[in-house]
């Protein structure tokens, strides 16, 4: 396999739960250690409730100040989950292969549940990579470590093409 170059990224994390905050935020900060284990320096981390106007502003304070911005919580299909809802379209180019092997990779852990999972990935009109993501610490971890810091560079080279 072809040796990527290392392009150092600055990521802010964004929590969406009803019931963490950020003391009690285990995904968040499972989440913010990889990445600075990586060598890619964290922002910011926000938790917000799981409200579409809350996720939105909380996306809009973190984008200026990343190149990516991480999302974990509120991707399920309960009524409350609107995470999906209020943060896909802030997408204007998606990157469907990411929610699709995040789900073959969680189909091989938990099975058919997998397919509840709505997390996706893209780039926003300015050019800010986003990936939501569940907010349980198994899909956080998963997601991380076998997904997003393997390639977080190698996304960031070719949109800056």
């Amino acid at each position: 396999m072809e040796q990527k170059e290392f392009i150092q990224a600055r990521v802010g994390i964004l929590t969406i739960s009803d019931t963490r905050n950020l003391d009690t935020d285990k995904s968040g900060q499972l989440i913010a250690e990889a990445l600075e284990a990586a060598g890619h320096i964290v922002t910011q981390r926000i938790v917000v409730k799981d409200d579409d106007f809350l996720i939105n502003e909380g996306l809009a304070k973190l984008k200026p100040q990343s190149d990516c911005v991480i999302s974990n919580g509120g991707t399920g299909i309960a009524v409350r989950d609107v995470t999906f809802e209020a943060l896909w379209d802030q997408v204007a180019q998606e990157i469907p292969g990411f929610g699709e092997l995040f789900r073959m990779l969680s189909y091989q852990e938990i099975g058919t549940r997998a397919m509840l999972s709505r997390a996706f990935a893209g780039f926003t009109l300015d050019n800010v990579l986003l990936f939501v993501i569940p907010g349980s610490s198994n899909a956080c971890g998963l997601a991380i470590n076998k997904l997003i810091i393997p390639e977080l560079p190698h996304f960031l080279a070719e949109r800056r093409k």
